[in-house]
């Protein structure tokens, strides 16, 4: 099945009418599917949750385009990433188009590098890697731990071990960071990614941005999955964010603080409230029956504020709340944060840290020693001057 999918995707990227476009903001797949002549019955005969899945294509995400060889504004397949592990793919069958959920296949890249401080940690690794999201990371890392205005000087030195995608010859999706250093006059401050969250070298936690859970006393009846293959329906499933069902009316509080920056109708979502807080973090809360009074775009609110209730507006086949959290763009198991409560590791937890510490210490160490450089352009580079498409 992998490799079937792999080689239809890079027959359909080969192709000589292919075109590569940015999906608009406040574009939606029906509007899309209206523009270019596509009946909407395709969106409208899909289940729920892949209509919700549907709703998820954001603005500003790079979709290919392959038109028919007779008509150049007749669309043959269309490929739109939702999130970083699967796409839409619509074709066209006969006279009529089909849609489908595929994987999204990329190469999984681990590199990892030093560098002397001339200016900031910031410039200094656009300038060695060409990736904007890496080096806009890496100042998030050591956000509340290292102020780089007041604690750099020039020759201070930062090291970095870091995952990121390629696909198609290009960076694709957000870094993850594994590991960090900056020797700032002769100290070393480290961060350590542990389950998705930064840590110094004690196990203290580094982000501030804890969340509550958002109904009170609600059963979770449906997690969090970026991609699965169903074994019944034998295709591949997501479910980005987590549902909680309750009663219609119960009330769905703020999980975190911050700033309301969309309440309103969003496709199959329904009525839906997004909250936008530090370091990257968004909430959202579909199918809500009601906002509260006061409840909109600009407002700001604090964690456990009531903001809406709960409610099956949208694609909705009974009450209760879908609730989603992204980071930087990139939806995120939000149980995964609602569950911290200590700002702390402590007992086994700890212990199974800091063997993870001590092997990213002696690597980042070495590092800054040996002054390694990136290798991620030479990857691209590599890419570029083969034959390697993979969708």
């Amino acid at each position: 099945m992998r490799i079937l999918l792999a080689l239809l995707i890079a027959l359909i990227l080969q192709a000589d009418t292919v075109q590569e476009a940015i999906w608009q903001k406040g574009e939606t797949l029906l509007s899309f599917f209206a523009k270019h002549g596509i009946d909407a019955s395709l969106y409208y005969n899909l289940d729920r949750e892949d209509k919700e899945l549907a709703d998820e294509i954001h603005a500003g995400v790079k979709y290919f385009v392959v038109n028919e060889d007779n008509n150049s504004s007749a669309i043959k397949h269309l490929l739109i990433p939702i999130n970083e592990e699967l796409q839409i793919h619509i074709y066209k069958d006969d006279t009529s188009y089909k849609l489908e959920f595929l994987p999204i296949f990329y190469q999984n890249f681990r590199d990892r590098f030093s560098l002397a401080i001339q200016s900031n940690p910031y410039s200094e690794i656009l300038k060695a890697t060409k990736n904007l999201r890496l080096a806009h990371e890496f100042v998030a890392a050591f956000k509340n731990s290292l102020d780089f205005s007041h604690s750099i000087r020039k020759n201070d030195a930062l090291a970095i071990i870091y995952e990121q995608k390629v696909r198609l010859g290009e960076l694709f999706g957000m870094p993850v960071i594994k590991a960090a250093l900056v020797e700032t006059r002769g100290k070393k401050n480290y961060v350590f990614n542990y389950n998705g969250r930064y840590y110094d070298q004690n196990g203290k936690e580094l982000e501030s941005f804890l969340l509550k859970r958002p109904v009170r006393h609600a059963r979770i009846t449906s997690r969090f999955t970026l991609r699965r293959w169903h074994p019944i329906l034998h295709r591949y499933r997501a479910h980005l964010g987590v549902d909680f069902g309750a009663r219609r009316g119960t009330p769905v509080m703020a999980a975190g603080s911050g700033r309301v920056v969309f309440a309103g109708r969003k496709g199959g979502y329904g009525n839906v409230i997004i909250i936008a807080h530090r370091d990257g973090y968004k909430t959202l809360y579909a199918h809500l029956s009601k906002f509260r009074r006061n409840i909109r775009a600009g407002k700001y609110v604090k964690q456990g504020q009531i903001i809406g209730y709960v409610g099956s507006t949208g694609l909705s086949t009974g009450p209760h709340l879908h609730f989603g959290l992204y980071k930087n763009g990139r939806a995120i198991n939000p149980l995964k944060v609602v569950r911290i409560t200590k700002s702390r590791l402590s007992g086994k937890e700890l212990r199974k840290f800091k063997k993870i510490v001590n092997r990213y210490k002696e690597e980042l160490n070495e590092l800054v020693q040996k002054r390694e450089k990136p290798k991620i352009l030479e990857v691209l580079k590599s890419i570029e001057g083969g034959d390697n498409a993979k969708g």
